[in-house]
């Protein structure tokens, strides 16, 4: 394991942005180590599987290319965006804060949810991809039984 120094892990950092941007699974995946520390902060008892699959805890490359596979399959095409406001660099560590934008598939609702990124780059590869967001938002706009549109 190596520690990376700042630009690069701000490098590593942006070319993982820009890959999720483009929305090809497998060269977003290209960015992780083989073993990575993944997690969606998610009440895991309490929120919906059926519904949003993609939320689960994953541990090699080839899971994080099926996270991005799921997260597309169950959202609008055409109708997201992301704002990154933040990218906070520490040695190896990162934090980017932003907004994704998104519009649930199977209700067609659309919702905001606030997030925080928490990743670790080592040897030029994403080895932890944390994720702290608005799960409630998320949650409501994939349940069925939630009125209208979904933003906080």
């Amino acid at each position: 394991m190596s520690t990376a120094t700042p630009a690069t892990t701000r490098t590593v950092v942006e070319e993982l942005l820009r890959r999720i941007g483009q929305g090809d699974p497998e060269r977003i995946a290209e960015m992780y180590a083989a073993r990575i520390d993944w997690k969606l902060d998610w009440p895991e008892a309490e929120h919906g599987q059926a519904a949003t699959p993609w939320i689960r805890r994953r541990s090699t490359r080839a899971d994080a290319a099926a996270h991005y596979r799921e997260l597309a399959a169950h959202h609008v095409p055409g109708q997201a965006a992301t704002e990154i406001e933040r990218i906070l660099v520490d040695g190896d560590h990162a934090v980017v804060l932003g907004e994704i934008r998104q519009t649930a598939h199977s209700t067609g609702r659309a919702y905001r949810a606030r997030f925080a990124l928490h990743l670790t780059v080592e040897d030029g590869l994403v080895a932890r991809h944390h994720v702290y967001e608005d799960s409630l938002a998320v949650a409501r706009a994939f349940d069925a039984n939630e009125p209208g549109d979904v933003a906080h």
